[in-house]
C-alpha cells in the first residue's frame, strides 16, 4: 500500500516525531509506515488523516500486490 505521509508531514511541517506524538505510537511505526513496511490500523490512518485534514482515500493507496 502507497502512502503520502512524509509528503504530509512536510506540508504540516510536522517531524515524524510530532505525528507520532499527536497519534500515540512511536517514531518507529510512523518511520515503518512511511517505508511501507507496516500498515496502520484503521483508526491510527483515521487520525492521520483527521490530522492531516485529508480523507484516508487520499492518504492511502492501494497497489495492484495488494489484492493478491
Amino acid at each position: 500500500m502507497k502512502n503520502s505521509i512524509r509528503v504530509e508531514r512536510a506540508r504540516h511541517n510536522m517531524t515524524q516525531q510530532d505525528l507520532a506524538d499527536r497519534t500515540g505510537v512511536t517514531r518507529q511505526t510512523i518511520a515503518a509506515i512511511e517505508q511501507g513496511k507496516f500498515n496502520p490500523s484503521t483508526v491510527l490512518a483515521l487520525k492521520m488523516a483527521w490530522l492531516f485534514g485529508i480523507s484516508v482515500n487520499d492518504l492511502f493507496e492501494l497497489e495492484e500486490t495488494d489484492w493478491e
